[in-house]
């Protein structure tokens, strides 16, 4: 697939989106940015809510692709999370279809998959095809977005990646997350690969970064094209001092979505 020059962001003043905004561009992308709050910095950015059906068709109107951050990235009510993660993502759908864009970077979670055990010295790496096993509201909103994205695909023709993302953050912050920490920089790497490879239908791919204590496959992320370049290895030693070596006995260290599935933290709005 040829690259895409125009690709609309969203949540794009959100900590991901910050971070997307710096990279993208040097891989030649033009973005079109989009949030319910202001970007400072950025006067054309669109400043409106995925409910908002009217500014979020005029919003992918002529993009080439859509990278879709948008929405609650944490726990919240049900009745928010329906609102933010499965109702807007179901319109940032709708609004694709109807401008005929024809491909879409989702951003899933590791969450979607929380309650899948961790593996242990010597156990296979997690699979993509793994079941749905949310560990919070947030995580089944995430499979909402996996299956809607298939949907799209098999009914319209809309092609999307769905990056079931670890944990993106310039450095990992636990030790569980040496395991699915993405660097921001394998971050761009991978939605570029998500963006240009070619016929992906509806693709699923972890997004970790070659990380030596990797928990996932990353086979389909790098039959897109993706090669990772960096590995968490090198703040394990400092973490490890700090926290101790994860504890099989624990439920927050069992399991993929490691303390979502015992105390998820709280979205502030």
């Amino acid at each position: 697939m040829p690259s895409p020059r125009t690709v609309l962001l969203t949540g794009a003043a959100g900590g991901l989106g910050t971070l997307m905004r710096g990279l993208l561009p040097e891989y030649g992308y033009d973005l079109r940015l989009f949030d319910v709050r202001p970007i400072e910095g950025a006067p054309d950015a669109i400043t409106a809510d995925l409910a908002d059906r009217e500014a979020l068709r005029e919003a992918v109107r002529g993009v080439d692709a859509i990278i879709h951050l948008a929405g609650i990235s944490l726990e919240s009510s049900f009745e928010k999370i329906v609102k933010a993660n499965i109702e807007g993502t179901y319109h940032l759908y709708e609004a694709a279809r109807e401008e005929e864009v024809g491909r879409v970077v989702l951003a899933s979670s590791n969450h979607a998959v929380g309650y899948t055990p961790r593996p242990r010295e010597g156990d296979p790496l997690i699979p993509v095809d793994t079941p749905h096993r949310p560990d919070t509201f947030y995580g089944l909103s995430k499979c909402f977005g996996e299956d809607l994205a298939q949907l799209y695909w098999d009914r319209h023709g809309l092609e999307t990646v769905s990056v079931r993302i670890g944990s993106c953050f310039p450095e990992p912050a636990r030790v569980r997350t040496l395991s699915v920490w993405l660097s921001p920089d394998d971050c761009a790497r991978l939605f570029h690969a998500a963006l240009t490879a070619e016929h992906v239908g509806h693709t699923i791919v972890h997004g970790s970064s070659a990380n030596t204590r990797l928990w996932w496959d990353l086979g389909t992320a790098r039959a897109l094209g993706y090669e990772p370049r960096d590995d968490s290895e090198a703040y394990a030693g400092k973490l490890i001092a700090e926290q101790g070596e994860l504890d099989p006995e624990n439920p927050a260290h069992a399991h993929l979505g490691g303390h979502f599935v015992t105390d998820p933290p709280i979205w502030p709005y």
